[in-house]
């Protein structure tokens, strides 16, 4: 199959070679050895015998002829069929089977694919069978130059500080060009700048972008804007371009010196600024920015340096001029001020260039304010003793005007300093002295606020703190720390301690507490007991005896003297309460008269649980009585009781009883036969006395009945209801008030004796009804006259 592939190229190259060899002949040396260069500079393959090439873009309407296929067994009878597959078969590339011819029927294009690889086969057309082996080769697409350099990171931005030297290297710029580089001089590009000179220049080569112009001022001009061309074909004419822009900007450098806006600052502040407060402000102005601008600045000289500071703002730009001491117009009135403001930051560089600072001068003013009252002290302290007497001065405070008037004060105590008013203060002199007695045991320190106020102006008024410690005086007397009370074994011996005592003292002596034990006189020769100082403020009791026995003496009081080591001395006497108990043999209290300190040994605990789920259940069973009492209450008057009297009163609370029918005039019902029970000026007594005379009232029969038989019941009650029905303060017995029902859920229960709870029977009310005639009975059988019994 080798000469199976033989393209029209093939034959161009082989006649090209013979054109050659015939010149190099003709030329000599010389010409041979230029000849030998220029096709080599141009020929950049060697002929390779399975490929073809194709130029690339071809645009005219009919298939492009590529090449042929042919096979030494082809005789031309049309006997071989030649068949072509792989890349591009069918769809970019026909062949004719008959002839072998290769066409283009696409636009190729070698940017989107280089080459194609096909492969080539030759058959008997009638059989089919193959006639050689299958071939494979390479259709190549030649280029062209159809693309322009390109720019792919374009725009570039580039960032040069201001006054760089010639040559600064900026920025490179580089240019893509889609032909083939490895095939004439398409893809070969050299830069060039089109907008930008003088400032900057190109390398054609690299694309280097480097300064050509020294002492580029950023003050001057910041941004400069270049446009670079790249062009394919070395630049040569009828080659492609393509361009883009880079956008330098000059950077910052502290090339600038600073400058004040003011030769001189005019400034006035208040004499009662406060410490720290802004004066005013300034400005050393700089043509640089950035941290090249920024500012330090400093009072060199002037009057005020101890008066005022200067310091730099949170902008690093400007000058703060602030207070550094208080002010006083009386004293001083104006200071003036010698300032330097210098950059902080120096570029060496440019160091020689001159001194990177200013000074200005800065005039300050004191203003007059009416100021407060001014304490000749920030702080007072004092120590006065408790015992001071009432009017005492203990200090003097001393306020003056600090303005040039200098008015007169007034003193006066802060109300809510002193809401007790334990202490005076004297309006002119400043005095303070005591108005209450003092007690450090209550309130040991004392925090005054005194004011000072101007006579002409009220409302400027100083203030300052005076702290008053009340000092202690040994004005209390010791006590026992707490009420004791001692129990001694009848079993103790002689020198037992039976208690340890100690004592307290409101008083704090500088020295500490120091107490001193004794037994009161009364009791120095007590022969039952005995104290015993510890020297350590406490004392113990001791026994002196043994044989103790409570039912010879159960109790014993034993009076304790204790007085403190402080002068004045204060003493005072309190009482030991000793109780005489049986013990154990370990000295466990086993009963101090008749009652327990301690259960008794014998006790169990199963014994103490059985005592008290006895007292549970009694308890319980309580309760179950009084819900059963409540739930057999019902109501005592039925519909046919309610006209019992017209003046039958319900409560359903305790009421005033009987009393609460005073209004009701009783007399009409009494008959007028008994008016001259009236005259009888003796009262109703609730409470009276069993056993009395009775017989002022009643009839002699009664009485006589009762003298026979002093145990006649019967005869005593009938004497106690003519008693009681013969006194006219009494009201009868039909404006009985009836308390026997009260109604449900009163809390007060039933105030009646008609229904007591120990009685579950009703009482019957139908007394009422034939009492009249069942007392006439009565009166006749003792002989009582019918003009003495009231009708009824």
């Amino acid at each position: 199959m080798a000469n199976m592939f033989l393209s029209r190229r093939n034959f161009m190259i082989i006649t090209l070679l013979m054109l050659l060899t015939l010149i190099e002949g003709l030329l000599g040396d010389k010409g041979e050895k230029d000849l030998r260069v220029k096709s080599l500079s141009r020929v950049k393959r060697g002929w390779v015998w399975n490929q073809f090439f194709v130029l690339e873009e071809y645009t005219e309407q009919k298939p492009l002829y590529i090449g042929k296929l042919h096979s030494d067994m082809d005789k031309g009878d049309g006997s071989i069929k030649y068949i072509l597959s792989g890349e591009g078969a069918g769809t970019t590339f026909t062949l004719d089977d008959s002839t072998g011819d290769i066409h283009a029927i696409r636009r190729l294009d070698r940017e989107v694919k280089a080459q194609y690889v096909l492969r080539a086969q030759a058959r008997n057309r009638e059989t089919g069978r193959p006639l050689e082996p299958e071939s494979e080769f390479i259709v190549k697409i030649q280029d062209i130059n159809d693309n322009e350099p390109k720019f792919l990171d374009g725009p570039y931005r580039a960032t040069i500080p201001e006054m760089s030297p010639v040559g600064t290297y900026v920025i490179r710029v580089t240019a893509v060009d889609a032909d083939d580089p490895s095939y004439g001089n398409s893809a070969r590009v050299v830069y060039s700048i089109l907008e930008g000179q003088p400032y900057f220049s190109v390398d054609p080569k690299t694309g280097d972008v480097r300064v050509s112009l020294a002492e580029m001022d950023r003050e001057v001009r910041e941004q400069y804007q270049l446009v670079i061309q790249a062009k394919d074909m070395e630049g040569q004419l009828g080659g492609l371009a393509g361009t883009t822009t880079v956008n330098i900007t000059l950077s910052d450098v502290n090339d600038n010196p600073p400058k004040f806006t003011q030769k001189l600052y005019q400034m006035s502040v208040l004499e009662s600024g406060p410490v720290g407060s802004v004066v005013g402000r300034i400005q050393a102005k700089d043509r640089d920015i950035g941290i090249n601008a920024e500012m330090k600045y400093s009072i060199i000289d002037g009057d005020g340096r101890d008066s005022f500071d200067i310091s730099v703002d949170a902008s690093n730009l400007y000058g703060v001029i602030t207070i550094k001491k208080p002010l006083n117009f009386e004293r001083k009135r104006s200071y003036t001020l010698k300032v330097e403001g210098s950059n902080a930051h120096v570029d060496p560089r440019f160091a020689n260039k001159g001194p990177f600072s200013d000074v200005t001068i800065v005039h300050v003013s004191v203003e007059d304010v009416d100021e407060a009252p001014e304490f000749d002290s920030p702080f007072y302290y004092v120590e006065v003793p408790e015992d001071a007497e009432i009017g005492t001065v203990f200090k003097m405070v001393s306020a003056r005007d600090p303005d040039a008037a200098n008015n007169s004060i007034r003193y006066s105590i802060e109300r809510m300093s002193d809401p007790e008013k334990f202490f005076y203060m004297d309006i002119t002199s400043g005095s303070l002295m005591t108005l209450l007695p003092l007690d450090r045991e209550e309130v040991s320190w004392h925090n005054l606020t005194v004011l000072a106020m101007e006579m002409n102006n009220p409302s400027k008024i100083g203030s300052v703190s005076v702290a008053i410690k009340v000092l202690d005086v040994n004005d209390n007397p010791p006590s026992l720390t707490q009420y004791y009370e001692a129990f001694v074994c009848e079993h103790a011996k002689a020198g037992q301690l039976i208690q340890t005592v100690t004592a307290v003292d409101p008083d704090e002596p500088t020295g500490g507490q120091h107490f001193y034990y004794s037994l009161a006189p009364e009791a120095a020769n007590n022969p039952n007991f005995t104290l015993r100082d510890n020297q350590d403020n406490s004392a113990w009791i001791l026994t002196r005896r043994g044989g103790w026995s409570s039912r010879t003496q159960s109790v014993y009081y034993l009076p304790i003297f204790v007085s403190d080591g402080d002068q004045p001395a204060q003493s005072s006497t309190s009482t030991l309460t000793i109780r005489v108990c049986s013990c154990d043999a370990d000295g466990n209290v086993l009963s101090c008269n008749a009652e327990a300190y301690t259960l008794p040994a014998s006790l169990s605990r199963a014994a103490l649980i059985a005592i008290l789920a006895c007292a549970f259940i009694l308890f319980v069973m309580i309760i179950l009585m009084l819900s059963l009492r409540r739930q057999s209450k019902k109501p005592y008057l039925t519909k046919e009781e309610e006209n019992v009297h017209e003046n039958i009163v319900r409560y359903d609370d305790e009421g005033g009883g009987e009393e609460d029918t005073e209004a009701f005039d009783i007399y009409a019902l009494w008959s007028p036969r008994v008016e001259p029970l009236a005259n009888y000026s003796k009262l109703r007594q609730d409470m009276l006395p069993e056993v009395q005379s009775l017989s002022r009232y009643v009839p002699q029969p009664c009485v006589s009945r009762i003298g026979e038989d002093g145990t006649n019941v019967h005869g005593y009650v009938l004497a106690k209801i003519y008693e009681a029905d013969s006194d006219p303060c009494a009201p009868p017995y039909d404006s009985l008030q009836t308390y026997a029902y009260e109604g449900e859920g009163s809390i007060a229960e039933s105030l009646s004796s008609l229904q007591s709870p120990a009685s579950q029977t009703d009482h019957e009310y139908d007394y009422l009804n034939d009492w009249g005639p069942r007392f006439h009975k009565l009166a006749e059988m003792y002989g009582v006259s019918d003009e003495n019994i009231p009708m009824w």
